[in-house]
């Protein structure tokens, strides 16, 4: 026992003696850096790369981007000496920094995939960057809440930018994962809204985050088997996921995958023009799916499943309103 607390002394007392300076050095380190430029994260992430968070396309060589995270890799070619690394040990304490505040705090709620970015315990200044007291990253702060470490380091190693789907939200409620919804358009899906996932490829499922990294983060096409409790049924299931369309800063209501994004008052502001339109235009809006007004994405997605043969959409497009039918 006192081997331990010796060995633990020690490392403590040498990650106070790395982090001289603590969180005013992240300070200084984002300044120097220029990692905060107006409403972008510009972050070092190697000598001639960064990690870019931006509404919009930066005006640089990219290498990469995530459209679900508004995330941009980029070549840096001032080529900062002491870039910013992800924090892989375990952490004393989180701090968002940015150039003039420090703010600590704890992570409430993890990030839900692409459902939810975390949230902290204290309000937050956005955007900054979240680390430990050495100035690793645990995080970067949006107008929307956390992009956790574990979706960046991903984001930095990964070759492939696209998530896999196995058509299904989920919640946590009273220590259980339950589906608070599911794709009704993805072939053959054999969940139901209100089913407890048990388990996921032999490894019990312990929260709703860590469920859809393990989702998200699989092979486009690979195949998981899952056990759910459905009622009082224990049933064993074998999915095989598709290509994630949607949810983080793109919109989130199973039509996305008919190449339409809506902005939060429902009005269409992308379309894909690799997809049959059904002669939908730009500003078009959505006012009701299957006979039901819908206000916001969470009212799609409650009301879209609610259908047999298949979906019926009202849209308005200058005061003109139609039905569109998918299925």
């Amino acid at each position: 026992m006192l081997r331990v607390l010796l060995a633990l002394t020690f490392v403590l007392f040498n990650l106070q003696a790395s982090c001289k300076g603590g969180y005013e050095a992240c300070k200084q380190k984002i300044i120097d850096s220029n990692s905060i430029v107006n409403q972008t994260l510009q972050i070092p992430v190697d000598k001639n790369r960064r990690l870019i968070f931006s509404r919009t396309v930066p005006h640089a060589k990219i290498i990469k981007h995530d459209p679900f995270l508004s995330l941009y890799l980029i070549e840096d070619k001032q080529c900062f000496d002491y870039p910013f690394t992800i924090n892989n040990n375990l952490s004393l304490g989180k701090v968002s920094v940015d150039k003039t505040t420090a703010i600590e705090g704890r992570i409430l709620k993890k990030q839900i995939g692409l459902n939810s970015f975390a949230t902290f315990s204290e309000v937050l200044h956005a955007p900054a960057l979240l680390t430990n007291s050495c100035c690793g990253l645990e995080g970067i702060v949006t107008p929307r809440g956390i992009i956790e470490k574990e979706y960046i380091q991903r984001f930095l190693t990964s070759k492939d930018t696209a998530y896999a789907d196995i058509g299904i939200r989920v919640k946590d409620e009273n220590n259980l994962v339950i589906l608070s919804a599911v794709d009704p358009f993805m072939k053959n899906n054999p969940f139901k809204k209100d089913d407890c996932i048990l388990v996921l490829d032999g490894k019990k499922v312990q929260d709703s985050a860590s469920l859809m990294r393990d989702i998200l983060f699989a092979k486009v096409g690979s195949t998981h088997k899952v056990k759910i409790k459905r009622g009082s049924k224990i049933l064993s299931i074998i999915v095989s996921s598709k290509k994630r369309y949607s949810g983080g800063y793109k919109s989130d209501t199973f039509l996305e995958q008919y190449g339409w994004l809506f902005d939060e008052d429902l009005y269409i502001i992308k379309i894909n023009e690799n997809v049959h339109n059904y002669g939908l235009l730009l500003g078009d809006r959505l006012l009701q799916v299957n006979g039901k007004n819908v206000k916001n994405q969470q009212d799609i997605i409650e009301n879209i499943s609610d259908f047999k043969d298949y979906a019926s959409l009202l849209f308005e497009r200058e005061n003109f309103q139609f039905f569109v039918r998918i299925n």
